[in-house]
């Protein structure tokens, strides 16, 4: 049940934390220091056992707005985000996981384009970044996408996505599978008709690519956009193979 306030609309951040605690105090922070006051971050812990909920709980303590939720045992970012948007109250949704964090008018911005632009669903640019403070690069979507155009590649990273949960009847729900993030907003960019970007002098979001993560895993990457390609999607080999061209060179320029 989406809810407003005096204050512009209520929007639901939504973070999985699972063994974070070291990374955690400047996403939560980011959230908590948006231009768009009008907010709820939604923890869901999900089993962590390095100290990260403890952590939560003391900005809670601090402010309101920061809601915590033990889930008791280890289960999956997938099912850790269900959850949290299960609970969320905002009329809008969207995601920072406790690693990545934002531009402080992040949320204001990606409001205002909703609005001018008609839309359901917004985006945006953000920055790279290895875990010792190295940039690796800005990743600039296009200034809309449909869900043809997010066949050929992820033009939403998950920590810049937004959604109007009252505009598309309800929320999305995220699988456990590989690339669950993509398949999300394939599903939902099908039901919206298109995205749109939201502008800023930069970057609104920055994404940490940890060490060892599975993101860069460029091999097993491959097999489960080909397994979303036919089993998710249900394309022919021929129309796979097609997407899967275009999936492997907008990889590469991510990367650069």
């Amino acid at each position: 049940m989406s809810t407003t306030v005096p204050g512009g609309p209520l929007v639901s951040v939504v973070m999985p934390l699972y063994n974070a605690a070291r990374f955690l105090r400047r996403p939560v922070e980011s959230v908590l220091a948006q231009s768009h006051r009008e907010l709820e971050l939604v923890v869901v812990d999900d089993g962590s056992t390095d100290g990260g909920a403890d952590l939560v709980e003391e900005y809670a303590g601090g402010d309101r707005r920061l809601r915590l939720v033990r889930s008791g045992r280890n289960r999956g970012v997938a099912a850790a985000r269900n959850q949290a948007i299960d609970i969320a109250r905002g009329r809008y949704i969207t995601f920072l996981d406790s690693d990545d964090w934002w531009h402080p008018d992040k949320l204001r911005r990606q409001l205002e384009v909703l609005e001018a632009n008609d839309a359901a669903i917004a985006y945006s640019s953000y920055q790279r970044v290895a875990e010792d403070g190295a940039l690796l690069g800005v990743v600039t979507p296009p200034a809309r996408v449909t869900h043809r155009e997010m066949l050929r590649s992820n033009h939403i990273g998950n920590c810049t996505g937004i959604y109007d949960r009252r505009r598309l009847g309800g929320d999305g729900t995220f699988r456990r599978i590989g690339h669950e993030d993509y398949v999300f907003w394939l599903e939902l960019v099908r039901r919206a008709g298109r995205a749109v970007r939201a502008d800023g002098d930069g970057p609104l979001a920055w994404y940490l690519v940890r060490n060892g993560s599975v993101s860069s895993n460029k091999l097993r990457a491959a097999r489960w956009q080909w397994r979303i390609y036919r089993q998710v999607e249900g394309l022919d080999p021929a129309r796979s193979a097609y997407y899967m061209m275009h999936y492997a060179r907008n990889a590469l320029g991510k990367r650069r």
